[in-house]
């Protein structure tokens, strides 16, 4: 974490034995290997405590609590708070294997102190198991509830209130680390009224950027997922690199046919003033351009990266005048753009898309960040286009002149 940044979001504790166990689960498919279709038994959804479990119950085994809803719940929270992945995968991983596993045999295994001879389970997540089994809070989820549940910023809770989805997200299918469905079960459980996933293009090779035959596959699985979850509304969408020389990385046909399109600088983020800035004009002009994806590219925790440096002014300026919004990316090492040029930006009525960024389940929770710094920035909830209904926010992407009803055109 930086020390001393002012835009860095304060450290949260987590238990401090980290889970030992056996293997961790592999970080999402192969770019040649799309996960599963649908939402399917073992899906690892994260649970809050009194929520309906999604996938009916069938999971929970004959005692008071369900294991598999603490360990995901556990999961979620240390996603939140941006604690270790490995942390996340070992509980991620013993619940999926618990989720395929009979009930009365997850008791056998829990009262034979044999659960760490499951594949995926170890010493800490096999005490986390053996505890819920006996219907005991697990130690290590009540710690977390009290160091990891609560607000995660202060201000701007009327306006999260108002937001009906999230324009950004990723899944395994690119860089993300869980399944499309879970993404999709865990926005709809937070009271999202719609996602959109935008995995990343094809240039992007380190994030397993998807190449136009498995972005038209992934599609297909948005849809189908979509419709199980109706009326909840899972939007396909991409986060396409903006390249050199200002042109988006992925083929028009395709773009036409996507819901929502992030476009974001990647690469060459040094590069100069005057050449950066015409380089995001350009994307900016581009008609498939719907929002200005974390602009400067900063890097405030961990290994810092300083803004790329570019005409605020007209950048925005031309934001506002071709409708597209700019993001307001909440990921806590991004929290981008920063105060004095997200106040620019409100200042010559930019839309504003409030995003997490999330790339894992718990990460969808960060939408509070964002919110509290756009409020403090003065902006108000009627340009930001995931207040609006869905059927508004397509239409926008459709035509960026569009704007719901009694909501005025700030250009």
């Amino acid at each position: 974490m930086t020390d001393g940044h002012p835009d860095a979001p304060a450290p949260r504790t987590t238990p401090s034995d980290g889970p030992a166990a056996d293997s961790p689960p592999s970080d999402g498919p192969a770019a040649d290997t799309p996960p599963s279709d649908s939402p399917a038994a073992g899906t690892p959804v994260p649970r809050r405590p009194g929520h309906a479990d999604p996938e009916g119950g069938t999971h929970v085994p004959a005692s008071p609590r369900d294991p598999v809803g603490d360990l995901r719940r556990i999961a979620f929270l240390l996603e939140r708070t941006l604690q270790s992945s490995y942390r996340v995968k070992a509980f991620r991983g013993a619940a999926a294997a618990l989720a395929t596993l009979d009930p009365d045999e997850l008791v056998r295994h829990a009262r034979a102190g044999t659960l760490t001879t499951l594949r995926g389970v170890g010493d800490t997540t096999a005490r986390v198991i053996a505890e819920s089994v006996s219907g005991q809070l697990p130690d290590y989820l009540a710690q977390l509830e009290r160091t990891s549940a609560g607000p995660l910023a202060s201000g701007g809770e009327a306006l999260r209130g108002l937001l009906r989805g999230d324009c950004h997200s990723h899944s395994d299918w690119s860089d993300g680390g869980s399944p499309i469905e879970e993404m999709a079960v865990t926005a709809l459980q937070l009271g999202h009224e719609y996602q959109v996933l935008t995995d990343h293009s094809p240039r992007l090779r380190v994030a397993r950027g998807l190449t136009p035959d498995r972005l038209r596959r992934q599609l297909g699985i948005v849809r189908r997922i979509s419709t199980q979850l109706a009326p909840f509304r899972l939007l396909t969408g991409i986060e396409v690199d903006i390249l050199e020389d200002g042109s988006l990385d992925q083929t028009d046909e395709l773009l036409t046919e996507l819901d929502v399109t992030v476009a974001s600088i990647h690469s060459k983020l040094r590069m100069g003033s005057e050449d950066m800035t015409a380089r995001m004009l350009a994307a900016i002009g581009n008609p498939h351009t719907d929002i200005l994806g974390h602009c400067t590219g900063r890097y405030v925790l961990g290994q810092q990266r300083p803004e790329s440096q570019f005409d605020a002014e007209a950048v925005f300026a031309a934001c506002a005048e071709h409708g597209v919004a700019v993001e307001v990316n909440c990921r806590p090492e991004r929290l981008d753009p920063p105060r004095r040029l997200l106040r620019r930006a409100v200042e010559l009525g930019c839309l504003l898309a409030i995003d997490t960024d999330a790339h894992a389940p718990g990460q969808l929770d960060w939408q509070q960040y964002g919110c509290a710094r756009a409020v403090e920035c003065g902006a108000g909830p009627a340009n930001v286009v995931n207040t609006w209904p869905v059927e508004d926010l397509l239409a926008w992407t459709r035509d960026h002149r569009h704007r719901p009803s009694g909501v005025r055109d700030h250009r």
